[in-house]
């Protein structure tokens, strides 16, 4: 298997988790809400995985912790690319 392939299977089983906790919420209503808009249950689950990638880019980067408002800030920005900011 591909890193990369490895790496979306990682964030794809963050996402399942934060579903199944609802932990936070907002990664269940951004689900909802994708599919909405048209979006596959499983395309929905890929855009969230990205803000968990973005996430946990800026967390290694910035060697700070976790911030749930900027990860919401990115669900809620959903189709559009998660920001560093």
């Amino acid at each position: 298997m591909l890193p990369n392939e490895i790496l979306k299977r990682q964030f794809l089983e963050i996402v399942n988790n934060q579903l199944k906790s609802n932990d936070p919420p907002e990664a269940k209503q951004t689900l909802d809400r994708l599919k909405k808009e048209g979006y596959s249950d499983a395309d929905a689950r890929v855009l969230i995985a990205q803000c968990v990638a973005a996430e946990m880019f800026n967390v290694m980067k910035h060697n700070k912790p976790y911030d749930n408002e900027r990860y919401v800030r990115n669900l809620n920005r959903l189709p559009d690319f998660p920001s560093e900011e």
